[in-house]
């Protein structure tokens, strides 16, 4: 299985992992490709500027390729599918990370339920 990280669940793995489920532990663990989406490492930069999380943006980026895991670009299919999305989830990066998956295709695994109605790729942990 090819999987796309929520940004949550991206912050979980390196900073607080005691916060993943044993569902989320064993489909990162089993899946063959495991994916960052670059609007992570963006919502990410945000938050640490704002004061909401503390990361520091480089080393997380660090820690992906250190990991095994793959950045995954976001490239202009993937801003355009989001035009399409319903509006089930009103959050400008998690729409682009469901478009991501939708598109490439990838299975998105998140903690946040709202976004299972888009798609059967979302894996909800």
């Amino acid at each position: 299985m090819r999987l796309l990280l929520d940004t949550h669940i991206l912050c979980w793995w390196f900073y607080e992992p005691e916060r993943l489920s044993r569902r989320a532990l064993k489909v990162i663990r089993g899946a063959d490709r495991v994916f960052v989406s670059s609007a992570s490492i963006w919502e990410v930069a945000i938050k640490a500027r704002l004061g909401k999380i503390d990361a520091v943006p480089q080393d997380l980026f660090d820690q992906i390729t250190a990991n095994g895991f793959h950045e995954l670009p976001v490239w202009s299919r993937h801003a355009i599918l989001v035009a399409d999305l319903p509006l089930h989830h009103t959050d400008p990066i998690d729409r682009l990370l469901i478009a991501q998956a939708m598109s490439e295709p990838l299975h998105l695994l998140t903690a946040d339920a709202q976004l299972k109605p888009y798609s059967e790729l979302v894996i909800l942990a």
